[in-house]
């Protein structure tokens, strides 16, 4: 449990709940739940710059890191068809991957396949189903998806300042504005009360907010003194209780909590707000294509991690059709921005490519 490793090392509430909160980032779990100890090693385990545990801003934003791999494959004669959505993987006689189809009839062949699509998309709906082991198939259908995130995008007219460091005459963002500011976070009671809610198909009423401020530290991202403000928020069920859709009636009356908490840290948030986007668990599923909105292509319970992601016997990124690997977020390690289920799924690929 994080709490009780967290109780071994912080006395303070406050400095608890705000780490606390990286155990139960992306999951439908409280704090309190066994086994979000893991997601809160799995967000420290890394290092930025040789700073361990150090996290970064993407300059340009997060979309300039897939510019960058894209620039350093092409750099190696790689080619990059974007916006063609692929229909199936083509299978050989054989059995084995030979490139894929896209919606619009095209063929492209290849002794291998990779796909940074999720694991069910990549063998539920892009691979025949009657290639696959009937076991295989079900272990991937039963793969707990469930999120609890609602992703909201700001614009604001006016950096926000806080009633505990207010901001200085001049507006200049501080030290503070460079970092995740976390709200609602006072104490672990207050995550584990707003899990519960969700967990009975109720938004939180006091959600756990992540506040960032990308433009504090990259100005180009939005006009002179104006600010973009990403708000990684939860618990929010997938299905609202009663089976009430998510329409924009509920969508929005969601965006109200969370703005009306930010208000009370700093007030004048609310009116400094020129443009608002809302992505619940479905539309993150829709427009991403991550299952059940999961950030991560799956829980990262202890159930569905190492050896068992995203299958028993299928962890090495080869899958039960020859040539067809999976490289995303659904394979070990799991998710979060740091490359490694890639890396590792492409010289698994080349091991095997050598011997094509």
């Amino acid at each position: 449990l994080p709490g009780q490793i967290l109780d071994q090392w912080f006395e303070s509430e406050p400095l608890k709940a705000t780490l606390a909160t990286d155990a139960v980032i992306g999951a439908m779990a409280s704090p309190h739940t066994p086994g979000s100890g893991y997601v809160l090693l799995h967000h420290v385990m890394g290092e930025l710059e040789g700073r361990r545990g150090a996290w970064g801003y993407v300059a340009g934003g997060m979309g300039a890191l897939s510019q960058a791999i894209a620039r350093a494959a092409a750099a190696q004669g790689v080619h990059i068809f974007a916006e063609k959505a692929v229909c199936h993987v083509l299978l050989g006689r054989d059995g084995r991957a030979q490139g894929v189809a896209l919606q619009d009839g095209t063929e492209v062949r290849s002794k291998l396949v990779l796909s940074n699509a999720s694991p069910q998309i990549t063998f539920l709906e892009l691979t025949p189903q009657e290639q696959l082991p009937k076991d295989f198939v079900q272990r991937i259908r039963q793969i707990d998806t469930c999120s609890p995130v609602t992703k909201i995008n700001v614009a604001v007219d006016q950096l926000p300042s806080f009633l505990a460091a207010p901001n200085t005459c001049n507006g200049r963002p501080l030290p503070h504005h460079q970092c995740s500011i976390h709200l609602n976070c006072e104490g672990t009671h207050l995550l584990h009360q707003a899990f519960t809610e969700a967990a009975h198909g109720h938004p939180s009423s006091r959600p756990m907010i992540e506040l960032c401020i990308p433009s504090a530290l990259d100005p180009g991202l939005a006009p002179r003194g104006c600010h973009v403000v990403s708000l990684f928020t939860q618990y929010t069920p997938s299905v609202l209780a009663g089976g009430q859709p998510w329409d924009e009636q509920a969508r929005n009356a969601y965006a109200d909590t969370v703005f009306d908490c930010i208000e009370a840290y700093a007030p004048g948030f609310k009116a400094s707000v020129i443009g608002r986007d809302i992505l619940t668990p479905p539309d993150l599923e829709r427009i991403f294509g991550l299952p059940g909105g999961n950030i991560f292509h799956g829980g990262m319970s202890l159930d569905q991690l190492y050896f068992a992601r995203p299958a028993p016997s299928y962890s090495g990124y080869r899958s039960p059709i020859p040539s067809l690997y999976l490289c995303g977020s659904g394979a070990h390690p799991g998710g979060g921005v740091m490359g490694a289920a890639g890396r590792n799924a492409a010289r698994v690929a080349l091991e095997d490519f050598r011997r094509l």
